[in-house]
């Protein structure tokens, strides 16, 4: 069997989908993964072929919050990614048997799937990302969109996210699958996600809200085993004291002056720092030896070892601290992010940050909570119970469906 795995965004989209080819193919299975080309060097590393398609979307973690798209550059981006998808998704296609689309800007997946006649599954990475009337859709904060009140019902809110799919995105598929010879779809969103979604999150953090009018299997998270050993000078630096704090934000914007304010905070708390530059380019704001900068790093084996993780609230991330048992302060800044950082608090591993302007005093107060003796038996607890088997069993059933 032939898989083609489709996605657009940054590491947190990537990743899964490349854990998951990783185990199709030692299961004796033909992977290829269709994303963007920040990955491919990576990705190729792990033996996986690799189809770019886009621009790097690097420096979008540098860029101003404040800069929100006029409608014609919304536009112009639309376009933009659906006609490369359609290119870049359709040329890797050949061959193939079915085509997975990890996460929601997977436009084209779905066209080219049903142009070439071969099996088609939609993968999210949230359960907030699906339509369910437990829940409010997430938001895109590029598009200048807030977290909803509370004052409006779900159902409505999600009734107004299918307008908002067909109104951005409809005019551009249609477009698109004309040329294929394709007819025009009546709700995007319905066309992409389907009625039988996969939910490639842990059951235990990220739990499918039952019932629903939706057939949605819950794989387990896409997790790739990360086995590579610590730096040696990061190994040093964990073996001077005590559990230092880690501050990340991945692939994302981080709030501005969050490096110090967290710095700031740890200090106030006796502790040191970690702290990762990621596509944000976070850097220290001394020289003081309390604090250590490093690039991308087996987190899986880092978060072990550290007191708390201060981060984005990113699925990837947010799974990843988990499983190590780590407690977590979240910073959400945008779409799932938010409902990761109602998770973390509300399963008591954490605390959930307000999204802008924290400050040394408030991360003090937020990283405290999470520093307590409660809270890090709590998170060893919900650890031992989190699956690790989500792309093994995601392998499994494409097999069985599409083999």
């Amino acid at each position: 069997m032939r898989v083609l795995l489709s996605t657009i965004g940054s590491r947190g989209e990537v990743q899964p989908v490349v854990a998951l080819a990783v185990r199709l193919m030692a299961m004796g299975q033909e992977a290829v993964v269709c994303a963007p080309p920040d990955f491919r060097e990576w990705a190729e590393s792990l033996g996986v072929t690799y189809v770019s398609v886009g621009p790097e979307l690097r420096g979008t973690a540098r860029r101003s919050t404040t800069a929100v798209p006029s409608p014609e550059q919304r536009r112009q981006m639309i376009e933009g990614t659906v006609a490369a998808q359609f290119d870049a998704v359709g040329a890797a296609a050949d061959g193939c048997d079915v085509i997975v689309a990890g996460g929601a800007l997977a436009i084209a997946a779905h066209s080219v799937a049903e142009r070439r006649g071969t099996g088609y599954v939609y993968a999210a990475f949230a359960p907030v990302t699906l339509p369910s009337v437990h829940h409010a859709p997430p938001v895109f904060g590029m598009l200048g969109q807030r977290p909803p009140d509370g004052t409006v019902d779900h159902r409505t809110l999600w009734a107004e996210d299918a307008a908002r799919w067909n109104t951005q995105w409809g005019a551009a598929l249609t477009a698109r699958r004309a040329a294929v010879g394709l007819p025009p779809v009546e709700e995007v969103r319905d066309h992409l996600f389907t009625r039988t979604p996969w939910l490639a999150a842990d059951p235990v953090l990220a739990p499918w809200p039952e019932p629903s009018g939706l057939d949605v299997i819950q794989t387990g998270a896409w997790t790739l085993p990360d086995h590579r050993p610590l730096p040696a000078g990061l190994e040093r630096f964990l073996d001077a004291g005590e559990p230092p704090v880690y501050c990340g934000f991945g692939s994302v914007r981080a709030p501005e002056g969050v490096t110090g304010a967290v710095i700031d905070a740890a200090r106030a708390l006796g502790r040191r720092v970690v702290l990762s530059r990621g596509w944000a380019g976070l850097s220290p704001v001394d020289g003081h030896p309390d604090c250590m900068v490093i690039d991308e790093v087996n987190q899986q084996a880092l978060f072990r070892r550290v007191a708390a993780v201060v981060h984005h609230g990113g699925a990837g991330t947010t799974t990843a601290a988990a499983m190590a048992g780590a407690p977590q302060v979240v910073v959400p800044q945008m779409f799932d992010q938010f409902f990761f950082a109602g998770r973390v608090e509300g399963l008591g591993i954490g605390s959930a940050h307000p999204s802008s302007g924290p400050t040394a005093d408030s991360l003090r107060v937020a990283l405290h909570q999470a520093l307590a003796p409660t809270v890090a038996d709590r998170a060893r607890v919900v650890a031992g119970g989190m699956r690790t088997d989500g792309a093994l069993t995601a392998a499994r059933r494409l097999i069985e469906e599409h083999g």
